[in-house]
């Protein structure tokens, strides 16, 4: 019995964690997949176990009393604590367990990435991960998820950010439109043509570097997306100019379908990150997840290492 009331007690820090980090019972109950009723009922049982109130609710908002905030930092530690000892005794031959939640973006995860995590899952059978194909920002407790792979995003101090590799881009267009218009012999010329805007990366100006030297100049996209896929086959079709990831288009330009303007002149490079919350412990499943991203990532077609020019 004694050791039931134990798991009881964990179960009720995890939700009392979860409600904090969350901000509300309701997005608590969505992250956990279960009622708002049972989850009011946890903290009240909480509460009950420690004599305190811990939290204090409102029609429109929730704020942690005293108590509460005393309540969270030590209860972090107890889960974190319980949850090494739990990743520690079901591990066989240090082979990770559970279920790992991450989010790529949509063309690395669909192309890039998905033959690596397959063979990650063949080699840790008693491993699941849910793979999540998103280019927006992400917020790791609403969103539920452990890590989040992130290319060209500004590293958040607020997390754990690593750099794993860097996609090189170019500039592409198709010779039908080029050939409606003079040789572009300076980046200059390329405002006057007809542009596809990856929003993410670049919407109204652009700038390319060639060795010292920079330019920069304004465009007024003709078709604005937050999709690799959608920019690189519009740009196929003869609609715009577009700086694409240059392994998106290899087969692309050595077919001629498509044409790279102005090799020398580069816009700069995307960071790619693993980005995952700041935690006292990491579960296996994460730290084996890390590794494999830091060792195949700078080894993917088209990827460079961080900082080569």
């Amino acid at each position: 019995m004694k050791k039931q009331e134990r798991i009881d007690r964990v179960e009720l820090m995890r939700t009392f964690i979860r409600i904090v980090e969350s901000g509300s019972l309701s997005a608590a109950a969505r992250q956990l997949e279960t009622t708002q009723a049972t989850i009011s009922r946890r903290l009240q049982s909480l509460e009950s176990l420690l004599g305190a109130k811990l939290i204090l609710r409102s029609t429109h908002a929730m704020k942690l009393t005293d108590d509460g905030e005393r309540c969270y930092q030590h209860a972090r530690q107890v889960v974190d604590a319980w949850l090494a000892l739990e990743d520690e005794l079901q591990l066989t031959d240090d082979q990770p367990v559970g279920t790992l939640r991450v989010r790529a973006p949509h063309a690395f995860g669909q192309e890039q990435l998905l033959m690596p995590l397959i063979d990650f899952l063949a080699e840790h059978p008693q491993l699941s991960v849910e793979w999540m194909l998103n280019d927006k920002n992400v917020d790791f407790m609403s969103d539920n998820i452990d890590c989040a792979i992130r290319v060209g995003a500004e590293v958040d101090p607020a997390t754990v950010s690593v750099l794993l590799a860097e996609v090189p881009r170019c500039t592409v267009a198709s010779p039908e439109l080029l050939a409606k218009f003079p040789t572009i012999t300076h980046p200059q010329m390329m405002s006057t043509l007809p542009w596809i805007a990856i929003s993410t990366f670049y919407q109204h100006d652009v700038t390319l570097r060639r060795q010292e030297e920079s330019v920069t100049f304004s465009l007024v996209p003709r078709l604005s997306t937050d999709s690799l896929y959608v920019a690189k086959n519009a740009a196929l079709a003869g609609l715009g100019i577009a700086i694409v990831s240059s392994w998106t288009v290899e087969e692309d330009l050595a077919q001629g379908r498509l044409v790279e303007l102005l090799p020398d002149w580069q816009a700069a490079a995307l960071p790619v990150h693993l980005v995952y919350p700041w935690a006292r412990y990491y579960p296996t499943r994460l730290r084996k997840f890390l590794d494999l991203m830091r060792d195949v990532m700078p080894k993917i077609a088209g990827m460079q290492l961080p900082g080569k020019a």
